[in-house]
Parts: structure tokens; sequence; C-alpha cells
């Protein structure tokens, strides 16, 4: 949410960011509301004061006629309150400076590429090819089982996966790696390691509306009954651990690392990625969140990129860097980064990993803040980004490292993590 005052002196720049954003909600209506609620509540004020003195003097009958008009005005604030408060949290958060603008996903720009795609003297398979072949990806039981676009991993991609995850834990959770990370990008920041956290994989609907992210709720499984949903990502449940909260100034950066499964419904893509393991309702995340002070949000964005680089540069799994336009950046999101990673089955790069710098967006609906040396109060800035979402990560490495006999070679980096498995092996026919 965009502090009011912030609208008011900045109105032509947030109506601007409405339009880019696709936004629907109209800025002066909404400042209109708010001068009126402000005169309502200056009016209201004053007849309490009113009140009070007539209680003071004991005269009843000025009183209840107070009272009555007290009752009226109260109820004219309510409901322009309400109205407020509804186009309020409608406003999208501004973009950064550097935020391409663009009406969708054709204006995103490259910021930089690595590595080097590989080559073959075979025509590679996609994923979804390699784990049927394999037996390692199970798509059919699992419809009959839970439906579509739900899936069963087996064998040695079962046990990649949980490779992965060691593999990601060990950085994240290394003070000397993080520092080195930082100083090959000339990030003059706080290193302190990531506490690991395995986050509640529901929320309740009201905290993840202060969060921002309760914007398509026919995307999410919902509980009406309960007043709860299932968690699309981990920071959905992590952003909110400090809501109303103040911290002390020389506690942060404060950051986690959670572990969930994530459930999303995916309505609006019906009949794309329908194959394998790319766009299923459940996959599992480890996703970094930050809380920093406002002047170090920025270079905690640029350490959280760094890192994911430092994670896919091990792997040797050739990216791309790409700024997101407005058009296509979410709707709490100040500076959107994402990388792509080749997949060459499907000959074209894949989004595997996001970056999003909410600056103090969330926060203040979360009223996260944190107290300075000085004694002012304000809003924190969040950070979130992708850590690693294991089945866009195991189909990278699938279609990167598959090779000629059907197998997939592990990456040399998660060999230790293997229990001395070079290869992800075919599972033996049980029948």
């Amino acid at each position: 949410m965009l502090d009011i005052r912030f609208i008011k002196e900045n109105k032509d720049i947030v109506a601007e960011a409405v339009k880019n954003k696709k936004g629907a909600v109209n800025i002066d209506e909404l400042l209109s509301l708010y001068e009126a609620r402000s005169k309502l509540r200056k009016g209201l004020d004053e007849l309490n004061a009113k009140r009070n003195q007539a209680a003071k003097e004991r005269n009843i009958e000025e009183g209840q006629k107070l009272k009555g008009e007290a009752e009226k005005l109260e109820k004219d604030f309510n409901d322009a309150d309400k109205k407020y408060i509804t186009l309020l949290l409608k406003v999208p958060n501004i973009p950064s400076l550097d935020t391409p603008t663009g009406s969708d996903e054709s204006g995103n720009k490259v910021l930089r590429q690595w590595g080097e795609k590989p080559q073959f003297n075979f025509k590679p398979k996609e994923h979804f090819e390699i784990g049927a072949d394999l037996g390692v990806i199970d798509t059919e039981t699992a419809t009959e089982v839970s439906g579509a676009r739900f899936a069963y991993l087996k064998g040695d991609l079962a046990l990649l996966q949980f490779a992965v995850i060691q593999f990601v834990l060990e950085i994240l959770t290394n003070k000397d790696i993080l520092e080195k990370i930082a100083k090959d990008k000339n990030l003059n920041i706080k290193i302190a390691p990531f506490v690991p956290v395995v986050v509640p994989m529901i929320v309740k609907t009201a905290v993840q509306n202060r969060m921002a992210r309760f914007l398509t709720p026919e995307e999410h499984y919902i509980f009406p009954e309960d007043g709860a949903m299932m968690v699309g990502s981990a920071e959905h449940t992590l952003g909110p651990m400090h809501m109303d909260e103040v911290f002390d100034e020389k506690k942060l950066p404060i950051r986690y690392v959670g572990y969930s499964s994530s459930f999303r419904r995916e309505a609006g893509t019906y009949g794309k990625d329908t194959k394998g393991i790319l766009r299923l309702h459940q996959f599992d995340k480890l996703e970094m969140e930050v809380f920093s002070l406002p002047e170090h949000s920025i270079a905690e964005q640029d350490f959280l990129v760094a890192i994911q680089e430092r994670i896919l540069q091990s792997l040797n799994l050739p990216y791309q860097v790409m700024a997101i336009c407005t058009g296509d950046m979410g709707f709490p999101d100040y500076r959107q980064i994402d990388i792509n990673t080749w997949m060459p089955g499907q000959d074209k790069y894949r989004e595997t990993h996001t970056s999003d710098l909410i600056a103090g967006f969330q926060a203040r609906r979360l009223n996260t803040r944190v107290k300075r040396t000085d004694g002012k109060v304000e809003p924190v800035h969040m950070n979130d980004a992708t850590a690693v979402a294991l089945g866009r990560i195991l189909i990278a490495i699938m279609e990167n490292y598959q090779e000629s006999d059907g197998r997939v070679k592990i990456p040399d980096a998660l060999q230790k993590y293997m229990h001395g498995r070079t290869h992800v092996e075919k599972i033996p026919t049980l029948t």
C-alpha cells in the first residue's frame, strides 16, 4: 500500500503507474474521497468534543441532540472510509526508475546472459519424454489418483530433488560463500546467513490480503468456511511472520529461506504446458525473504539475484537475466528481475527464478516497521525471490544433461548428495 501523502504529492507519477500496470483505480476519485473522509473525521471529532463538554456541564438535552448528530456523522464517515480504503488498496506499487515500460512480456529487457548452450549429436528430448522413458515422472497415475497437473517423481529424480535442496541450503546458510557472492558483485551489504524455515502451507485469506497477494482468488485453493487458503509460494507465510512488529534498526537485515509445497489452480493457463512437470497444481520451492532498511533494499535484491546466478552457474545451466516491464510485473512490485534458463528440449529460455523488490508496499499493509536510532519509525523494505523452484530446475537439468542412451547425467555440484550416483537411471519395470 502506498502512503496517501505520497499519492497526494506525486499524483501524476502514481496515475502513470496505475496506467502502466493496467490498474483500475481513479486517483482523482481516491483523493476526493480522502478529503471528504478527512472533513467528516474532523467534524466527528468536533462533535464528540462538544458532547464531552455537555456531559461535564450535565446538559442532558444538548447531549442527546449532539449524540443524534454524531451517530449520523459517524455513519457517513464509516461509509466514506470503507470506499476510501477499498480504492486505496487497489493502487499498485509504483515501478522503479530502471523498470522498462511495456504492456506485456514483449517489453521485458535482457540485462545479461551467461553460459553456452549444450550441443548434442542427437535431437534433444523434452523433459516429459525423458521422464517417461526412464520411468521417473508419472503423470498418468497421478491424474487417476489426484487429477490433471499432478505428478509422481520417482527413483533417482526424487533423490535429485532432495540433492538440489541440500545444495541450495548449503549456499544460503554459509557466511563465507555469501560473502564471496557479494564481493564478486561489489555489493556493500551486511552479510548474515539465511535462517531456514519450514513454513505453514495454509494462510488466512485476511493475511494474504495484507500481503497484497490475494488479487486472483480463482488461482488459489480456498477454504471459505475457514477463511483460509493454500499458499502459492513460501513467501505468502514468510512475509507475514513479523506483521505488527517493530524491528530495531541494528537487527536488520533479516534473511529467511522458506521451504514449502505450493498450490495454484493455474486457472488462466488452460491447455498450456500440460505435459510433464512445468506447470503443476502442486510444486515445491525454496523461497528467500529479506527484511531490510529502505536504503539497502535495492542492493539486497541485487544480492538475491547474484545468489540465483551462483546456483545456476554452479549447475552449469545457461540463463538470461531479465528486467521485467511495467505491464508484466506484479501488483506490489517496485522492481522485478527474472531469470530464464535454457531448455534445449523446448529450444527456448523458460522462467525459473523471479526476484521481487516490494519496497515498503507490503510492510505498510502488514504494519512491519523499523525504529531508527533517532527514534523515527517507518516501514521496513521487503524482498522475496526464488532460491529454487524444484520442478523447473529438474526440467532444466534433465534437458541440459540428457545423454544419447536416454540417461541424465547428474551435475557435478550435486553428485556428493546422490550417494555415489552419477546418472538418473531408468527404473526397472515392476511387472
